[in-house]
């Protein structure tokens, strides 16, 4: 099954490459999301909320992951075929490298020609935090963290889990990702319900994102430093970041580039400061926009390719073996 999986992720690739998410089309995503908004109305008052919280995730990773088995698994009855263009449909719906590329351009585009406005409004789309007093500086940054970041969650972890696990496994990875980003937040609401769905998340991200910073790395020549101290700044500052993941994207691509990323953020009107990636060799322009969607374009074609020489080499191993 190897094989098929491969073909299947290649194809996913080049569907989402070419097609992206079009806003109007149906997407399991949003159903998900449909699926954690139940539950979280139901479950999410009382007491132990944590072992609800715990409930909620199993019960939606056995929908999204019986689901998507059963519809793979008729599909290759029907042909092999058949089964391959099913499954890659599938995995394409759970990596967005179009839409993270629309939404960075959507940005730079007004950032260059100094309409600061309507940048913080197209940032407001992608990230959390308060965006209507930003300059080019920070709006830069907030670009470049989302599109770092997102290299590993949006497109190589699904790549890495559609390869562990085919279709099935990529949709039980954006499920999770999906709870997490919905209810895996540290407040009063989310603290205890989301508990499970922000430690798991986690988990899955551990490998994905540490293999995607190595790949960063090497998918360009760093403006200032040699790749041996890029690799050094990772080690040194990835492990500040509040998340156990986001760290391995960010960093690389600011010790790369010469920038800082990180700092304070603003949450309607809650500073919260974050641990600052990188040294600031250069001011933040949007050109580093542009650098970055760069880096994660590279970055995920060399991934694929990564996978492709891993599945050989399994391959290769189980036909010694036999």
């Amino acid at each position: 099954m190897i094989f098929q999986h491969l073909i299947a992720i290649t194809l996913a690739f080049c569907i989402d490459s070419i097609i992206g998410d079009p806003p109007n089309w149906p997407h399991p995503v949003r159903w998900i999301g449909s699926l954690i908004s139940f539950f979280e109305k139901r479950w999410n008052k009382g007491k132990n909320r944590k072992a609800k919280g715990v409930a909620m995730l199993i019960s939606i990773l056995l929908i999204v992951g019986g689901i998507s088995f059963l519809l793979i698994f008729m599909s290759y009855q029907i042909h092999t075929l058949v089964g391959i263009i099913i499954e890659a449909i599938i995995i394409s719906t759970t990596i967005a490298r179009k839409s993270l590329k629309q939404a960075a351009i959507q940005v730079y585009d007004p950032l260059i020609q100094k309409d600061f406005e309507e940048a913080r409004l197209k940032l407001s789309y992608i990230v959390g935090r308060d965006t209507d007093q930003l300059d080019e500086d920070e709006i830069t940054r907030g670009t470049v963290e989302t599109v770092a970041e997102n290299t590993s969650d949006g497109i190589t972890a699904p790549l890495f889990w559609a390869f562990i696990g085919g279709g099935t496994l990529a949709m039980v990875y954006r499920a999770i990702n999906t709870c997490d980003s919905m209810v895996g937040y540290k407040n009063e609401r989310f603290s205890d319900f989301g508990w499970a769905s922000a430690k798991w998340d986690d988990v899955v991200n551990w490998i994905p994102s540490r293999m995607t910073s190595l790949m960063m790395i090497w998918t360009k020549k760093p403006v200032t430093f040699s790749r041996k101290k890029v690799w050094q700044i990772v080690l040194r500052d990835a492990k500040q970041h509040p998340s156990p993941n986001s760290g391995w994207c960010e960093a690389p691509v600011a010790a790369m580039l010469g920038i800082q990323l990180g700092g304070t953020n603003t949450y309607r009107g809650i500073v919260s400061h974050r641990a600052k990636m990188g040294d600031p060799i250069f001011k933040q322009t949007a050109q580093h926009i542009q650098l970055t969607v760069q880096i994660m374009g590279r970055t995920t074609i060399l991934f694929l390719i990564t996978l492709w020489i891993l599945g050989g080499i399994l391959i290769e191993m189980a036909n010694t073996w036999l």
